[in-house]
């Protein structure tokens, strides 16, 4: 008798602490999407997100013309590659930094051939700057912070300054 009450109260236990932890992956899920909601952080792109949100290449082939409403970055990257894996977090802090200037997009390689094959991506991870007016620029391989925040100063928010 002893025993079917000790698994009663294991299997009572048992329950108890898998809805406690239920509860707490909704609160976290709850805090994350919060948390996206208020600090915009890097924004992963597909390619009809691109088409829309940065260049329709399709429908102007031979035009580069920015469809943004700031400047913006465009990480070409892969989920395997180290480079990648190290500019990562750096680009989250500059996203923070520059929130309300600047958009930070992130397209993955693996899951966007098509997008990748179109901008001539050959290595990653491949930075793509977009001014407001003008072509834009690419960088390729991982940089530091430092020359990150000269390009976004340098190339995208200096064409905001001469147009004011």
């Amino acid at each position: 008798m002893k025993r079917k009450q000790l698994l009663g109260l294991l299997f009572m236990a048992a329950t108890i602490f898998t809805a406690c932890s239920n509860k707490t992956e909704n609160k976290t899920e709850n805090n994350n999407q919060l948390k996206k909601e208020t600090n915009m952080g890097t924004i992963a792109l597909t390619k009809t997100e691109f088409l829309e949100k940065v260049a329709n290449f399709e429908t102007s082939p031979k035009e580069w013309k920015y469809l943004g409403d700031k400047p913006a970055i465009v990480d070409f990257y892969a989920s395997w590659c180290g480079p990648c894996k190290s500019i990562a977090p750096i680009l989250e802090e500059l996203a923070q930094e520059y929130e309300g200037q600047i958009y930070i997009y992130k397209v993955d390689t693996e899951k966007e051939p098509e997008l990748s094959s179109a901008f001539g991506i050959m290595s990653i991870p491949t930075l793509l700057f977009i001014p407001m007016e003008g072509a834009p620029q690419m960088a390729k391989g991982a940089m530091p912070k430092s020359a990150f925040k000269e390009a976004i100063e340098t190339i995208l928010l200096k064409s905001l300054e001469n147009k004011k």
